[in-house]
């Protein structure tokens, strides 16, 4: 069984883009969008607008996974006309290029580790920061890892996160983000001045909606799961943080598909080169990467990813935020009992 560098050797020859392949992944997903969107305004029954809406967030959220191959240079590395299509969808689906770049390279390259992990991803603390924080870090810090700040990732994660905030602390650098939000709010207005309020929910806010919100989770939980593992810099190594730190996320075949294999989520950190529909491929033909740790979208596992708060160093596993504050209350216990006068004696 091959360890360390050598599992990424490994990968290597599965990190080819086959160009025809490429496109017609990305041109058909783009038609089928263009198509559920057109039918969230075509006059007819309103069940059928409203499947035409969710669909529309589904395949969103497909085509921003293809996105995110393609700024990792998996797909089309050379292809012009990608890198234009690309970074005008990267502007519409609220996650323009230059936040993206700097934010998600920085989270493969930093991945698991206990500290700077937090830029481009969700932030952790250990169970001992957390308890010695205040109580205004403790809500910021609960805030950005709340479900309802998941569910909302349309608002909190892209408006805010993709958008608004990188611009607000380096403009020059990030005013494409600036674009995202000012054309964001213009495409609403125009949509309920030609279309009305209906069309405004079924064409933008609730495909959004979709996308964002499931796209906030996954990468949530393809980190924040049971039996992940963190550790600090003298600790870490690449391979380790790819295997043992990131999830496999087990899915239909419709749910993989619409989320273009983002479930894995092992083998994407061991080599972001992989293109999406080659990673079924990888994980089928190397055996190190047929034993992932694994999550899924059942309720059950969703309600086990959400509860994780701090990361608790002695036992070396993502904790709840009661078992860290009975923690604390026991630790105070022992240190009680260790002053008293008959524990001196």
């Amino acid at each position: 069984m091959r360890t360390g560098k050598d599992i990424i050797l490994a990968t290597k020859p599965y990190a080819t883009d086959f160009t025809a392949k490429s496109w017609a992944y990305l041109l058909s997903t783009a038609f089928l969008l263009m198509l559920v969107m057109a039918g969230t305004v075509w006059n007819f029954h309103p069940a059928a607008k409203i499947a035409c809406s969710l669909f529309t967030g589904l395949l969103f959220l497909r085509l921003f996974v293809i996105y995110h191959d393609q700024q990792h240079r998996a797909i089309l590395p050379h292809s012009r006309a990608a890198d234009v299509f690309m970074t005008v969808f990267g502007i519409l689906i609220l996650s323009p290029g230059s936040v993206w770049r700097s934010s998600h390279n920085h989270h493969h390259s930093h991945n698991s580790k206990l500290r700077g992990s937090h830029i481009g991803s969700f932030p952790i603390m250990t169970r001992a920061q957390f308890l010695k924080s205040s109580t205004v870090m403790r809500f910021k810090y609960l805030f950005m890892r709340h479900p309802l700040t998941i569910l909302f990732g349309y608002v909190f994660i892209f408006l805010h996160g993709m958008c608004l905030y990188p611009f607000v602390n380096d403009p020059r650098e990030h005013y494409d983000c600036l674009i995202a939000f000012v054309l964001h709010f213009l495409i609403a207005v125009a949509i309920v001045w030609l279309l009305g309020v209906s069309s405004l929910f079924l064409t933008l806010l609730i495909p959004h909606f979709i996308a964002c919100a499931i796209g906030s989770y996954l990468f949530y939980a393809q980190h924040n799961f049971p039996g992940v593992s963190f550790s600090d810099n003298a600790g870490w190594t690449y391979e380790k943080a790819a295997l043992e730190s990131s999830s496999f996320m087990s899915m239909g075949p419709l749910m993989a598909w619409f989320t273009a294999n983002i479930g894995y989520h092992h083998i994407h950190h061991l080599n972001a080169r992989i293109p999406f529909y080659r990673l079924p491929e990888v994980k089928a033909a190397l055996p190190e990467l047929q034993q992932p740790k694994v999550t899924s979208l059942h309720p059950v596992e969703i309600f086990r990813c959400l509860r994780l708060k701090v990361w608790d160093v002695e036992a070396q596993r993502m904790v709840s935020l009661k078992e860290a504050k009975s923690g604390q209350r026991a630790g105070a216990q022992k240190r009680f009992v260790a002053s008293t006068p008959e524990s001196q004696n």
